[in-house]
């Protein structure tokens, strides 16, 4: 684990560095600050000292899962690591949210380069932004205080263990840990497509190779492999 004071984006220096060929599968580095931290779909993620704001890195092998299921992982590495420090009513939120009493604590970003994928993670561990499209929280809005230099070897150990799995037991048992740790079969969604429209229904888990299954009001369904999702 390699910690720097300040960088622009966790995710962005080691997307440079696996380009570079100077990456390897398992490093982490973790910011205290970021100026340039980043969400999904180039969003701004507040990065003020005080949260954990990391990245690592994973080489694709040919026999791994389909490289988007890292998602799932990193999820249920996140979720455990956040329980283990006192998190509870702790939710996952397809595709990359961690949510705790329904407000969002953490995301997930998940960016390529070549054989590599960088997996950047931020956790509200001690503060959060306002936003205007969802509610937000953090560890200490529930009266945890957690060290993020301590929190991140809780991570990235869980990380490992799950990364193992997947690779060596498929995606089976990642998906079905993400559902037990998800919000419950029938939670009402929004989800926003990429092409700008939306559509409603009731989220219904996930399918073998982990898209988003929508109950339709009409009876149908819905398999959704990319966009973003609401809770209504």
């Amino acid at each position: 684990m390699r910690t720097v004071a300040e960088t622009g984006s966790t995710n962005a220096d080691l997307l440079a560095l696996a380009a570079a060929g100077g990456a390897e599968e398992g490093w982490w580095l973790r910011a205290e600050r970021q100026t340039a931290g980043r969400g999904r779909q180039g969003r701004p993620w507040v990065s003020e000292a005080g949260n954990f704001y990391g990245s690592t890195l994973v080489r694709l092998r040919p026999a791994d899962p389909p490289p988007p299921t890292l998602a799932l992982v990193a999820g249920v590495a996140v979720e455990e690591a956040v329980a283990a420090h006192g998190g509870t009513a702790l939710a996952l939120k397809w595709p990359n949210d961690l949510l705790l009493d329904g407000a969002k604590i953490a995301g997930i970003l998940l960016e390529r380069a070549g054989d590599a994928v960088v997996i950047g993670c931020g956790v509200n561990l001690a503060h959060h932004p306002s936003l205007a499209e969802r509610p937000t929280t953090s560890l200490a809005d529930h009266g945890a205080t957690v060290d993020p230099a301590v929190f991140a070897e809780t991570l990235a150990e869980s990380f490992a263990r799950w990364l193992a799995r997947w690779r060596g037991e498929g995606l089976a048992p990642i998906r079905q840990r993400w559902l037990e740790r998800a919000h419950p079969v029938g939670t009402a969604l929004t989800a926003r497509l990429p092409d700008g429209t939306s559509v409603d229904g009731l989220f219904d888990g996930l399918d073998s190779q982990g898209a988003l299954i929508l109950r339709l009001a009409d009876g149908g369904r819905h398999v959704m492999h990319a966009g973003d999702v609401f809770l209504i």
